[in-house]
């Protein structure tokens, strides 16, 4: 499809270029349309993580959307050279380094309240950010809140985790978003490299039967995912060329305040390759006219975002006491890892009802 996309590309300029001298008129070419998407988030609650691909289509002519629940996995492994495992972000997971342990039964909940105290998120304080992950998503070069995994198994420390919270199960009130539910306790996990993958010891915080599991890379994707709830290696995102961009809650940074859980929070896939950049409309131009003008020839590639997963980010909607409803001044310019390249405007916040977590976007190639 991707291949057919890019013919069809190809051929719609020959065509208008070709089929011209200079004393014909220009000949109208059917245009090759985008969609209008609803990426299936789920509602107030915004139970699932929508992965979604741009370039391949369903059955139906719908950009491909892979979804999951949130709290379907808990680390992901990080798949290329590095050695190096990131926290479910969208369930506001934590984790932090026990010092003198070298064991997981010498952990408990007796002698880990105080470093359960810190290891929170939204708490506001802005010393927490050292027990998440680098929300700029630069893995792996950016920090972790578990550090890399080395070599020797014996630099490898334990670190206490905090699983975040449950998909809230309640009522949501029209037009609100509640990211998050019950607490989901604490696990005691030890990491080491296995070969050339991974290997991982795991315990509940006040339990002494440890389970193992063994994560073995594979580079057609960015991460390989484990639910330690489950016990179970999990599929999560598509292969690390197959998608673009997500919709999912996610844990951000408040200048001053510390790590804070944002809904309706969209991420480019950088890890993969593709690059963002946001276009800011201004008057006497709609954010329409400007989208519906904005054509191939005005694409500036330096600005092209390859470094922060968070450039569309929240910054497509507004959301507050007064109400939320999308930011119709900006819209963005995509290029996926295959090196197709998007415009993309949001149409929706919420379902015609007003209800959170159903948001809608228009796309087209350029």
């Amino acid at each position: 499809m991707k291949k057919l996309l890019f013919c069809l590309l190809i051929g719609t300029s020959f065509i208008s270029q070709s089929c011209l001298n200079d004393n014909d008129d220009p000949i109208a070419v059917p245009p090759i349309e985008g969609k209008t998407v609803e990426p299936s988030v789920g509602g107030g609650a915004q139970p699932n993580q929508v992965w979604i691909d741009l370039s391949e289509v369903d059955e139906k002519g719908n950009p491909l959307q892979t979804f999951n629940r949130r709290t379907d996995w808990d680390l992901a492994f990080y798949s290329g050279n590095e050695f190096r495992v990131v926290l479910n972000s969208s369930i506001a997971m934590a984790a932090g380094k026990v010092d003198n342990a070298t064991s997981l039964t010498q952990v408990t909940e007796a002698n880990a309240a105080t470093l359960m105290n810190q290891i929170q998120v939204a708490n506001f304080n802005p010393a927490n950010t050292v027990y998440i992950d680098d929300v700029r998503g630069n893995f792996p070069t950016g920090s972790t809140a578990i550090g890399e995994i080395k070599t020797n198994d014996a630099e490898n420390g334990i670190y206490l985790i905090n699983m975040g919270k449950d998909i809230y199960n309640g009522t949501v009130p029209t037009g609100s978003a509640l990211t998050g539910g019950d607490n989901r306790g604490w696990m005691k996990i030890q990491i080491v490299r296995y070969g050339e993958g991974y290997k991982i010891k795991y315990a509940e915080l006040n339990s002494n039967t440890v389970k193992e599991a063994v994560i073995t890379k594979n580079n057609a994707y960015n991460f390989k995912f484990l639910s330690l709830k489950n016990n179970a290696e999990v599929a999560i995102q598509p292969e690390k060329k197959k998608w673009d961009i997500s919709f999912t809650v996610f844990t951000n940074l408040i200048d001053g305040a510390g790590s804070y859980v944002y809904a309706d929070f969209v991420t480019h896939n950088i890890s993969g390759g593709a690059g963002v950049y946001e276009v800011k409309v201004d008057a006497p131009l709609t954010g329409v006219e400007a989208y519906n003008n904005f054509k191939a020839s005005d694409i500036d590639q330096s600005k092209f975002v390859y470094d922060d997963q968070r450039t569309i980010g929240g910054n497509w909607r507004t959301a507050g006491p007064s109400g939320s409803s999308v930011n119709t001044s900006v819209f963005y310019v995509i290029k996926d890892p295959n090196g197709y390249y998007f415009k993309l405007k949001f149409m929706r916040l919420t379902s015609l009802e007003g209800e959170r977590g159903r948001p809608q976007f228009e796309y087209k190639p350029l």
